[in-house]
This record gives C-alpha cells, sequence and structure tokens, in this order.
C-alpha cells in the first residue's frame, strides 16, 4: 500500500472518529463515580484486549479498500493497539447519556451461546450506536458486531464494525463504512485485521 494512501485511511478513521466524539462529548460538570455498566461492557473488553496484545506484541495482517478499488494488504510487525483499535471503541454504548436509551434481546444460539442485541430506541438522537450484538459462551465474548449511524446537515455516515475472539483473545475485526460530505460523493471503505 502506498504511504499516501495508509495516511488517507488513517486520516479517514481519525477523523470520523473525532467527528463523532465530538458529537458525543459531555460539556458538563464532572460526572459522579463510575457506576457498574448497564449494557454490555465494550470499553472495557476492549481496554483489556489492548493490553494484551501490548504484552505479546502481537502484529497484523491489515486488509483495505476505498472506493470499491483492489484490496491491499499489509503485514504490521509493530502495532500501537490502542491506535489500531480506536475506531472499535466507537461501540461503546456505557456512556451516562445513554442509560435507557437501548432495549436487550437476547437469543440462545446452537451450541450453548447466548447472542445478546442492544437496540436503539426511539428518540435517542444522542447514541450514535444503532444495534450492538454480543455473542457469548458463558461469560467469555466471542463476537462482537455494532451498527453506528451519524447524521447531520453536513455529514453523515454508517460503519458495520465487527470483532472476534477466540480463547479471550481478540483475533480478527473489521469495519465496513460510508461516509457523505454534503456536495462530495459518498465514500465507500472497508478496513479488516487478523491478529498474529
Amino acid at each position: 500500500m502506498h504511504k499516501r494512501g495508509k495516511e488517507w485511511i488513517g486520516a479517514l478513521l481519525w477523523s470520523s472518529a473525532g467527528l463523532l466524539v465530538a458529537a458525543c462529548g459531555d460539556a458538563g460538570p464532572a460526572a459522579p463515580a463510575p457506576r457498574r455498566p448497564l449494557y454490555f461492557d465494550v470499553k472495557g473488553l476492549l481496554t483489556r484486549q489492548v493490553e494484551q496484545l501490548d504484552q505479546r506484541h502481537a502484529a497484523v495482517t491489515k486488509r483495505v479498500s476505498l472506493r470499491g478499488g483492489a484490496v491491499e494488504t499489509v503485514r504490521v510487525p509493530a502495532v500501537k493497539w490502542a491506535d489500531e483499535l480506536q475506531i472499535l471503541f466507537q461501540a461503546d454504548i456505557n456512556k451516562a447519556a445513554l442509560r435507557g436509551a437501548y432495549s436487550l434481546d437476547s437469543v440462545a444460539l446452537p451450541g450453548g451461546a447466548l447472542r445478546r442485541t442492544y437496540t436503539r430506541r426511539p428518540g435517542q438522537p444522542n447514541a450514535p450506536v444503532a444495534l450492538l450484538s454480543v455473542v457469548q459462551q458463558g461469560a467469555v465474548p466471542q463476537e462482537v458486531s455494532a451498527t453506528i449511524e451519524q447524521d447531520n446537515p453536513l455529514f453523515s455516515a454508517q460503519k458495520q464494525l465487527r470483532f472476534q475472539l477466540q480463547n479471550g483473545q481478540l483475533s480478527s475485526y473489521e469495519v465496513q463504512g460510508t461516509q457523505k460530505l454534503v456536495l462530495f460523493d459518498t465514500l465507500r471503505y472497508s478496513a479488516a485485521g487478523q491478529v498474529q
């Protein structure tokens, strides 16, 4: 992959994350002591994964495609995992402002796994995660997926995030999305990583 292309993808993902964070920021006074998470703790899970990946100096093979173009593959031996997985943290629905914003549905799957689906309730404009789905075997998560939507007069975006774990460790992750700025064409992109 050309250096310029990598920089562009990084800027795209970072700018998207930045817009989402800016849209959801809490400008109020300091929050009280943190409560026990009401919903599945995506942030806690990913924070633990970052620590594990850093400790074992895990590498990643990444596949990236822009505008439906050819998929480019690159192996990254030294990864800053907190930066690499930053976009997945956008699936966190445990912010104080989102308490009560989601309904929960649980379904037993073949083999004893359980799928919990958190769906955004109507009339929740400050909740960018439209849907969060978690598959667990007992207390161990196996797959987490989310649909994230953002829409305002200047910018609209939708992302599908998914990451999988094996034996409690992150094994793969992917992001597919579209972005549309006023007066510009829609940008489609996809990025995926296989942890090594």
